[in-house]
């Protein structure tokens, strides 16, 4: 069989199985399987796949046919442009979520004493403080997870971008395990209703976990904790960035305002005009 075949072929039956970016997916998984480039895919359109590399192609299909994410698969994902190893003990990352690092880079520009330290909380696989330390190599980063399991990953991208010192992993409960206040906190933490887990797709409900993901009856009971954990660990003038579901915006400033009369708040859109971040000053 020929990569050309090969590709038409794999593309074909993830199709069928209503697989979504079937071609892409294809890519990906060829690309993985015979260690070559996109480029490669189709310069060396001719080239014959031998018997070794099709069995593993196609255990490779068999298991995403069983809806295993890509990701997963591969261990591998792509955050605001940046490579992370990624398996099934921390959340895969989200493009929406890179909403939360472009705000950060944002208020750190504007006033960098502002954004000296900051927590990231709830990090997974770390690919959200890694992506910040990487854009404010002056700011300090801790990161903080209930998980241990998620924070060993975390801990394998953070040597992997040669930033252990930067970002200090933490384990614990959402802002409790901080050696002291910061100047910024940002949080994508779990906030899908406990009545919409089971409509999620199987790639998310079967094998991503659960921990990163359910959010409580309303979706908002990390938020609320959060939020009451917030005075003495952030310092005055700091901001949080919070990422939030479709349709929380106003249930969250409400929250937001409940505990922080005086603060001011902003809701920012995903790509998908969605709001996704919301910008708090204290």
């Amino acid at each position: 069989m020929t990569l050309s075949k090969a590709l038409r072929s794999i593309s074909h039956t993830l199709s069928i199985a209503e697989i979504d970016d079937a071609s892409t997916e294809a890519e990906l998984l060829l690309c993985h399987v015979l260690g070559i480039s996109t480029t490669q895919l189709y310069t060396e359109t001719e080239r014959a796949l031998t018997s070794v590399e099709i069995n593993n192609l196609q255990r490779l299909i068999q298991r995403r046919l069983l809806h295993e994410p890509v990701a997963y698969i591969l261990r591998y994902c792509e955050f605001y442009g940046i490579a992370f190893y990624i398996d099934e003990r921390a959340l895969i990352p989200r493009p929406e979520t890179e909403t939360l690092v472009e705000k950060a880079t944002e208020i750190y520009h504007h006033s960098p004493s502002a954004g000296s330290t900051i927590a990231d909380i709830g990090t997974g696989s770390g690919a959200l403080a890694i992506s910040i330390a990487l854009a404010l190599p002056q700011a300090k980063i801790y990161a903080t997870d209930i998980s241990a399991s998620a924070l060993q990953v975390a801990e394998i991208n953070c040597r992997r971008h040669q930033i252990d010192s930067q970002v200090e992993l933490l384990q614990g409960n959402l802002l409790e395990p901080l050696p002291k206040p910061v100047d910024m906190i940002v949080a994508n933490l779990p906030y899908v209703r406990d009545s919409e887990l089971q409509a999620l797709s199987p790639e998310i409900i079967n094998f991503e976990p659960i921990i990163a993901l359910g959010g409580g009856k309303n979706g908002l009971d990390k938020i609320q904790q959060l939020l009451e954990q917030i005075p003495g660990k952030l310092n005055h003038g700091g901001h949080f960035l919070l990422e939030i579901g479709q349709y929380q915006g106003e249930a969250v400033t409400s929250l937001i305002s409940n505990h922080f009369p005086q603060a001011s708040i902003e809701l920012t859109p995903d790509l998908s005009g969605i709001d996704r971040v919301v910008k708090v000053g204290v």
